[in-house]
């Protein structure tokens, strides 16, 4: 990765701890580049030329632009804006033993639990601020080393390298403080945002780990973060979005929320965004039901999230013939379950994009005997029915507190998106043409 692009990646990463500071900093981009946002709740006036984006739930967000009225389909790209955390109930603070307080936290997503122990955390998300007869938004983010989730010692517990069971409601509670304020930990996040805290009325809090994101190897050829699955994708195909010249179908980027949960959430893959912002566009554009139709049957979609990579200590986990490496390229996942979108077409049109752009493709399959997940692809497709890729990153420690990558693919991603966007997909029965 070029020295540019990786110190924005690490910089994205370090300044997007949860969804919430991901949609924010995604929205930033997008003003500065000279896009519009348009409310859900408010009338749509769409132009040529004109670049928009929609946020919902204050962490997903669907950008677009309208290269002209009569553009053939829609180029999209899915991600998703949250990863594995625990998340910070409203009573948070449980005395302990010992006089310590703690505080009470459940598991969000499927992590890697040991993994956030022993290293110094603190809490970001959103918090919800009395104002006038009103409440209001607010992204706080603590910015110092303030929780710490200990270990038990193997001389207590004999165990504990041999893969002793951890209890969320036990041993995963971090802890905060030694002292008797009942309302400590709410003192400290309503100062960190510069408001009182009986103003704050509600809170969307997670825990984040503190290490910044770094690169390290004999030549630098690792990227190590909190947050590679999925901000990874999300930071490439935000720049293959923006970098693009036209084509002649409408771009789209896609950031959902709530993927690592399952996505049946407002600002999910697996609710209507992305349909009622499409049907929208065609609508501001006064194009008919048939016209919208067609756009949809000349549409793609690319469904970025981060692959496993297979690990230097653990081959076996691998299958044995389609395996990606770090710094190898693109990866495209293919799932005979359909997990994935991936098939024989669709795989065909993403190969042609990177064979274009120059970049090196790799292929996932999960070892036959061992069941993957499902990711965005076929979750949006269930709501929109159009061809699609499954793709992503190789890394390993996937949905631990802090996850490795290849140095090197976060570029190859860019040129990749940055083709993709700058194509045009078309079905003619049989004949496919990008």
């Amino acid at each position: 990765m070029s020295a540019a692009y990786s110190q924005e990646l690490r910089a994205f990463l370090d300044a997007t701890p949860t969804s919430y500071h991901t949609t924010a900093n995604l929205k930033k981009e997008l003003l500065e580049a000279g896009y519009t946002q348009l409310l859900e709740s408010g009338s749509w006036e769409l132009h040529e030329g004109g670049k928009y984006f929609v946020v919902r739930g204050e962490s997903s967000v669907i950008a677009f632009r309208i290269p002209r009225k009569d553009f053939r389909g829609f180029m999209i790209s899915a991600s998703h804006s949250d990863s594995p955390t625990f998340k910070v109930r409203e009573a948070a603070e449980v005395s302990s033993a010992g006089g310590c307080v703690r505080l009470s936290v459940e598991p969000y997503g499927g992590m890697i639990l040991r993994s956030w122990m022993d290293r110094p955390l603190s809490v970001a998300g959103r918090v919800m601020v009395r104002q006038g007869d009103g409440v209001v938004s607010r992204l706080v983010k603590v910015d110092r080393d303030l929780l710490v989730i200990p270990s038990v010692a193997p001389h207590m517990d004999r165990e504990i390298n041999k893969g002793s069971v951890l209890k969320a409601n036990v041993d995963l509670l971090p802890l905060f403080s030694q002292g008797k304020d009942a309302d400590g930990f709410r003192a400290i996040v309503a100062e960190s945002m510069g408001v009182r805290t009986e103003d704050i009325v509600a809170t969307d809090l997670f825990l984040y780990a503190r290490t910044p994101a770094a690169e390290f190897g004999a030549e630098g050829e690792f990227l190590a973060a909190q947050g590679l699955d999925d901000r990874e994708c999300v930071f490439c195909c935000m720049q293959g979005f923006l970098q693009a010249e036209e084509s002649e179908s409408a771009p789209v980027l896609a950031v959902f929320n709530n993927e690592e949960v399952g996505s049946g959430t407002r600002q999910g893959a697996d609710s209507t965004f992305m349909t009622d912002v499409l049907r929208r566009i065609n609508s501001a554009l006064g194009r008919s039901e048939e016209e919208y139709l067609m756009a949809v049957a000349n549409s793609f979609m690319v469904s970025a999230d981060n692959a496993h990579a297979i690990h230097p200590a653990h081959p076996e986990y691998a299958d044995s013939n389609e395996f990606p490496v770090l710094n190898g390229g693109v990866v495209i996942k293919y799932n005979a379950a359909q997990h994935y979108m991936t098939d024989a077409a669709s795989a065909a049109v993403f190969r042609q994009v990177c064979h274009r752009a120059g970049v090196p493709v790799q292929r996932y399959s999960n070892r036959a005997d061992m069941p993957g997940g499902s990711t965005l692809g076929n979750i949006a497709a269930a709501h929109l029915s159009i061809p699609g890729v499954d793709i992503g990153l190789p890394q390993l420690a996937m949905h631990a507190a802090f996850e490795v990558a290849g140095s090197k693919d976060a570029e190859y991603l860019v040129r990749a998106m940055k083709a993709y966007y700058a194509s045009s997909f078309r079905c003619d029965g049989e004949t496919i043409r990008i």
